[in-house]
């Protein structure tokens, strides 16, 4: 998934938020349960242009977003990256769907994409 040269996050630039997700076992339970709140995230993961990077850590893909975000070593890491590629939060612990939802909701940009959504559902 090394999207562009020394930027594996590049791909989804302008288009997608990221959660980067880095664990030492990619059939863990944190990673697993990772997967479970994204895909139950109120209000849905794809209305927030939100998709999951997991990568294992050793892995040379693991290895280039630590580089790249700047995570120092830890068995777990999970990173929102927003669609500018600015880290919106970092975090070694674990977080909610819902406390995910909320984070996203607040970002300027998320706001306006909202905004544009309800004046397109009103012109309908």
């Amino acid at each position: 998934m090394m999207a562009a040269e020394g930027d594996p996050l590049a791909q989804d630039k302008w288009k997608a938020r990221v959660l980067v997700v880095l664990t030492g076992d990619s059939s863990g339970p944190a990673l697993i349960g990772r997967k479970r709140q994204l895909e139950s995230l109120r209000g849905g993961a794809q209305e927030r242009d939100l998709v999951l990077v997991q990568a294992r850590a050793g892995s040379p893909e693991a290895k280039a977003l630590r580089a790249q975000l700047g995570l120092g070593p830890g068995p777990f890491w999970a990173v929102l990256v927003g669609k500018d590629g600015e880290t919106k939060l970092r975090t070694t612990e674990p977080i909610s769907g819902r406390d995910l939802a909320a984070t996203i909701d607040v970002m300027p940009m998320r706001q306006d994409e909202m905004r544009q959504r309800d004046r397109d559902r009103t012109l309908s």
